[in-house]
């Protein structure tokens, strides 16, 4: 049984730092790609970003380019997203998901993703 699971959501100043993890069992996150993605309310679902099964991650949406970084620890099977430069438009619960395989955009598609974590949230007050 695949089970995702997040952590490291909390309550961030404006312009501080979050590193949100996600922990695998059931699939090796070597052997898959995996997403993470956000949704504020009202909303709709966003990519943030995504480590491929290569290792190499997918081009990052604007809002994340410079500031998000996803990473992998095969020996942990956790894939981490570090934020940076928080602000108050980042706040939503944020998802990982995985799959077996993704290439370019089709890394933002979530309806591609079967596998979903429970969500953690993000909080960036001013």
């Amino acid at each position: 049984q695949v089970r995702l699971v997040e952590s490291g959501g909390g309550l961030v100043q404006t312009g501080g730092s979050l590193r949100l993890s996600c922990a695998a069992s059931g699939l090796t996150v070597g052997n898959y790609a995996v997403g993470w993605f956000r949704q504020a309310p009202g909303k709709e679902r966003e990519f943030v970003g995504a480590v491929k099964r290569s290792g190499s991650t997918a081009t990052y949406p604007y809002f994340a380019e410079g500031r998000f970084t996803v990473s992998r620890d095969i020996a942990q099977n956790t894939v981490f997203l570090q934020m940076n430069s928080l602000q108050s438009e980042d706040t939503a619960v944020y998802y990982c998901a995985a799959r077996d395989y993704c290439s370019g955009y089709g890394c933002y598609e979530s309806n591609s993703y079967p596998y979903w974590g429970q969500g953690t949230q993000v909080t960036v007050s001013s």
